[in-house]
């Protein structure tokens, strides 16, 4: 059985976690280290804004001996697969390419972008030590091959198979999670999020919001009546994706999305998308069959509001995507399979 080391987040509520368990599930042996908890310490957590800000330059040396310790103690790998890779400069990548294993960076991020500032400094001087890099954009491939990447794997967002599986009987979901539409994440600075959910709102569209930073919006006080809760995972994020009659789909300009993990994990755990129109849903999704897509606002409220009226139609969007999406290959198994076949 092979080995992997697996250097990433080890919170159950990551991706990254799920990612680990997913190989796990593909049959190799995954050690989990968390690079993470080496930054765990008051000084550290005190100044995590400023290591984001300044690309963790400040963090490189203690991450290098963390990657000196992990020789040392631990048996060696036939793969080291990294996740997000914004911790590890050349000097840490140097130290573990002394194991002589393929050495592996995921980051579904967009790190050649320009949304994050200086957060992935230290990976893009890292890139040339990656013998594999598995990017989500198209832009991201040429990008990377001119900080001269070894190979660059191109591969889509992914849903966790076991983690977003959705459940058997929906009425069992708690009726807290029961919506109209919903939309499930972040409110984002220059990305107008919340603007446009409130012209939603104001067309008599019954939106319910979990995520983090929309006391931040100045839209806050029209918000706040629709805002039920911070952000959720586990088996609370799959009610209230299955709970919901639509769910929101909504990219991120800055960082450069065509579709996002929410994407697939929608259809997988049994809601139905309606997401903007791009040619990344189009290719993955059937339109108006799978799921909905829209180009403004106007058309994004004519959907819903058609959705809402139309119960038969909307069941059978929810049953189509969630056939689409398990048949198009896009789980966390998958991917990583498809990764792990480019060594």
């Amino acid at each position: 059985m092979n080995t992997i080391w697996y250097l990433g987040s080890s919170s159950i509520d990551s991706t990254s976690f799920h990612r680990s368990k997913a190989l796990k599930r593909l049959g190799y042996n995954v050690l989990l280290f968390d690079p993470y908890k080496t930054l765990n310490n008051p000084f550290d957590r005190f100044l995590n804004p400023i290591h984001f800000r300044t690309g963790y330059i400040l963090t490189n040396n203690k991450i290098t001996r963390w990657c000196e310790e992990l020789l040392e103690n631990q048996p060696a790998p036939d793969i080291i697969w990294i996740n997000s890779g914004e911790l590890f400069g050349p000097s840490a990548l140097k130290v573990l390419r002394q194991k002589k294993a393929p050495i592996i960076l995921y980051n579904n991020d967009d790190p050649t972008g320009k949304r994050d500032g200086a957060r992935f400094n230290l990976l893009l001087k890292s890139i040339p030590y990656y013998d594999i890099c598995a990017v989500m954009r198209d832009v991201n491939i040429n990008e990377f091959t001119k900080k001269k990447a070894q190979k660059v794997v191109r591969v889509t967002m992914s849903y966790d198979e076991v983690e977003h599986a959705p459940f058997s009987d929906p009425l069992i979901i708690s009726p807290k999670f029961h919506s109209d539409v919903a939309f499930i994440g972040t409110c984002m600075k220059n990305e107008n999020r919340d603007r446009f959910i409130y012209s939603l709102i104001k067309s008599n569209i019954n939106v319910s919001i979990w995520g983090d930073r929309w006391n931040q919006s100045p839209y806050w006080n029209k918000l706040k009546p629709y805002h039920r809760g911070n952000s959720i995972s586990g088996r609370e994020y799959v009610s209230a994706i299955q709970g919901a009659k639509i769910c929101l789909g909504l990219l991120s300009k800055g960082n450069r999305d065509l579709h996002t993990q929410r994407s697939l994990e929608v259809p997988y755990a049994g809601g139905v998308l309606c997401a903007q129109r791009t040619n990344e849903h189009l290719e993955l999704f059937r339109e108006k069959q799978d799921a909905l897509f829209w180009s403004s606002l106007d058309e994004c409220i004519e959907i819903c509001k058609h959705l809402l009226e139309n119960n038969n139609y909307r069941e059978e969007v929810r049953f189509s995507g969630m056939k689409r999406v398990r048949e198009i290959k896009v789980g966390n198994q998958d991917v990583c399979q498809k990764i792990l076949s480019s060594i």
